[in-house]
């Protein structure tokens, strides 16, 4: 095997546990490069200035958004920029994600150009995080509709009645989507909706669960509201976004489901202080955020599997601030350091039904982070500025190892 690199005496907390000083080998063998040994440090009197933690998932993101800083609002950009450089800025927000420690994204409003996206990173062409893509299944005047102004004529696809909704799963799933996205509650960035307006009639839920799932496609929900996670939890999603509302009953239904929830903490937080958001969008956000973190505690501590997510599009939540989640969500819940890091790596990778990422194990994929400081230990030292080398797929894609 060519191109192997040995980091020596590095402390290694590998998605679940400290390791301690070891031997680490890797190298860029085939899609996803390999960890070749992991060995007790040869020199473990030697001090261990560095630790190798598991690349970070996040779960929820929404790749495709002007990564210039441009002039046009959130909403107003996608109207006016060609697919052509949208593609263009998502590899943008997709590689200063990887810049901060972030080694997989799962963007769950995805069409072409995050699978067009997705193929090239794959296939090496550039170099970015791994990408997995949900594609949508809204309703005419749904949550994800309702993200284009009614009078603008070109819009993302949307399908009613159960006979649609079953086309655009198998329009998605020949497009090459991961899984698929639905809405089982309003939202808040969306024109003119509210939180707790139902999207789509129970049996076009079923349809479109049925067959994402005859597909071999995971579906992720956005809910914000207890009755709308009901539903997801009724028609059998894998995973719920967002809960903000989560009530007792709720949270114990998706512990017994084993399902995970991404709580996406800061770009609610965001928009309830009026954030590059409007009165409406800023109403809507400070309606939810007032109960949520006492009811979220309450989850957490009735053991319901919060992970990384962040909702980041670049404008609300930037892409590089996946970190900053991590210890909000450390806070809010409570957590230890440890446990909040599994959030973003070892529990993060069962949400996306890649269990082999989020930990570093010989034979397994190399996405790891050389860090400064312990993070499982002081979540503090989570942050972009202590990261030394990002490797991602095998290969050093940010940073430096030096001779090691």
């Amino acid at each position: 095997m060519s191109e192997q690199t040995t980091l020596r005496n590095v402390r290694l907390w590998d998605g679940t546990e400290d390791r301690g000083p070891v031997d680490l080998t890797f190298a860029p063998e085939g899609q996803d490069g390999v960890v070749v040994a992991i060995a007790p440090a040869a020199d473990p009197s030697a001090t261990e200035e560095l630790a190798v933690i598991p690349g970070l998932i996040d779960t929820h993101v929404h790749l495709v958004g002007d990564a210039a800083g441009g002039s046009a609002g959130f909403l107003t950009w996608p109207l006016v920029t060609r697919p052509e450089e949208r593609v263009l800025h998502g590899l943008a927000h997709a590689q200063r994600a990887l810049a901060a420690g972030v080694t997989t994204v799962r963007d769950l409003s995805a069409d072409d150009i995050q699978f067009s996206l997705r193929r090239g990173l794959d296939a090496g062409v550039v170099t970015g995080p791994r990408v997995l893509a949900h594609g949508m299944v809204s309703m005419t005047g749904g949550h994800g509709d309702l993200f284009t102004p009614a009078a603008v004529a070109a819009r993302p696809p949307v399908a009613d009645g159960p006979d649609a909704c079953r086309a655009l799963v198998r329009h998605w799933a020949r497009a090459g989507a991961d899984g698929i996205k639905i809405a089982t509650s309003g939202g808040v960035l969306s024109v003119g909706d509210k939180a707790a307006w139902r999207n789509h009639t129970p049996e076009e839920i079923a349809a479109i669960v049925d067959e994402a799932h005859a597909l071999a496609m995971p579906v992720a929900a956005h809910a914000h509201t207890a009755a709308g996670i009901d539903v997801a939890l009724d028609h059998g999603v894998d995973s719920i976004e967002h809960a903000t509302l989560l009530e007792e009953p709720q949270a114990r239904r998706i512990v017994d489901a084993g399902l995970t929830v991404a709580p996406t903490l800061l770009i609610n937080d965001r928009i309830a202080a009026g954030i590059g958001a409007n009165a409406e969008q800023a109403e809507k956000a400070a309606e939810l955020v007032e109960r949520r973190d006492a009811l979220l505690r309450a989850a957490a501590d009735l053991g319901v599997d919060f992970v990384l997510g962040t909702d980041a599009n670049g404008f609300h939540v930037r892409f590089g601030e996946q970190m900053d989640e991590v210890r909000a969500m450390a806070r809010t819940f409570g957590w230890s350091a440890q446990r909040a890091l599994e959030a973003a790596t070892s529990r993060a990778a069962r949400a996306i039904r890649r269990d082999d990422l989020g930990r570093i194990a010989e034979g397994g994929p190399a996405d790891l982070l050389v860090v400064r400081g312990r993070p499982w230990e002081r979540i503090e030292d989570l942050r972009p500025s202590a990261i030394v080398a990002v490797v991602a797929r095998g290969r050093t894609a940010h940073g430096a190892l030096g001779e090691r």
